[in-house]
């Protein structure tokens, strides 16, 4: 019976611990979307992981590239949280970005847990739901 309970406790606390992980990546994500809002790309620099920062060098670099490659997530109309997904020890969130022409862009956030919390170390633009090739 103890063994029963002891299991059952195991799988409660490892779902509070996913929806708390979940939460943390969602944050920093979300509070990248709001410095980019604000056109203040320091801030967001700060959510981007070490190796990304040590590539961009500056702030400003790294606001030149999201301007100019991703300006869906610059200025972005309207943001969903889609699955959250495990692979290899990666974590990857997938978030629907409606931009300000009302189009749908799918992107995956590759996320790395530093000793700051949750970083941000790669997106990738995926094809749309549907799309063919």
């Amino acid at each position: 019976m103890k063994t029963v309970i002891l299991a059952a406790a195991f799988v409660v606390a490892g779902a509070f611990g996913a929806q708390a992980q979940e939460a943390e990546i969602r944050g920093t994500i979300t509070q990248q979307f709001e410095a980019f809002k604000a056109d203040d790309f320091a801030t967001a620099f700060t959510f981007a992981s070490p190796d990304l920062q040590t590539l961009f060098g500056t702030s400003d670099n790294f606001g030149r590239m999201v301007t100019q490659g991703y300006p869906m997530v610059w200025r972005p109309a309207d943001v969903t949280y889609l699955e959250l997904r495990e692979e290899g020890g990666t974590y990857w969130q997938k978030v629907q970005i409606k931009d300000q022409k009302g189009s749908l862009h799918y992107l995956e956030y590759r996320m790395e847990q530093t000793d700051d919390g949750w970083r941000i170390s790669g997106v990738q633009i995926l094809d749309a739901p549907g799309a063919s090739v």
